[in-house]
């Protein structure tokens, strides 16, 4: 459905809760190094549980590394707090996008922001005086909008419970 970049996440809690999100949602993970935790982190573990297996993560060692291995083709969008910027909920989301999430402490580097074209950067309205969102709120909202308007395809039918009986 959605492919997810965190670029250099620093907090292991954020990109555990994150894995876990990508297994509910569907997503694909991709995680550009460097990062500000160890990968077999306790917070990482706890914040994601028991879904690392059900999340297809990717580790890139560089930017450069995570475009060329997902490639140009797709769409590629950037989330920023910079203008000019369009509403995440504006973009009538495709199987295959990609949507770029900065780190906790400064986001996207303003070299990297660059790179997309103005209608390609993202933001989520928030209340004046307000400067960002959680890393893991921040992709919640946008991967359940992309989800929501694929009429969340793939979401399970009935109790937790009879999806492990069922599969679905």
């Amino acid at each position: 459905m959605l492919e997810v970049v965190l670029v250099a996440p620093q907090i292991a809690t954020n990109t555990g809760n994150i894995v876990r999100l990508c297994a509910n949602v569907g997503a694909r993970l991709h995680v550009v190094r460097p990062l500000g935790f160890d990968l077999d982190a306790a917070a990482l573990r706890r914040g994601g549980l028991d879904y690392h297996e059900l999340t297809d993560t990717q580790i890139h060692d560089t930017w450069e590394g995570c475009r060329a291995a997902l490639g140009a083709e797709r769409r590629w969008f950037a989330t920023t707090t910079r203008a000019p910027h369009r509403r995440y909920d504006e973009v009538d989301y495709r199987a295959g996008d990609v949507v770029v999430f900065g780190c906790e402490a400064t986001g996207l580097g303003d070299v990297l922001v660059a790179e997309f074209s103005r209608d390609r950067r993202l933001h989520i309205p928030m209340r004046p005086s307000n400067r960002s969102l959680n890393l893991a709120n921040a992709v919640s909202v946008v991967a359940y909008e992309a989800w929501r308007q694929r009429d969340f395809a793939g979401a399970a039918t009935g109790s937790f419970e009879e999806s492990l009986r069922t599969g679905r």
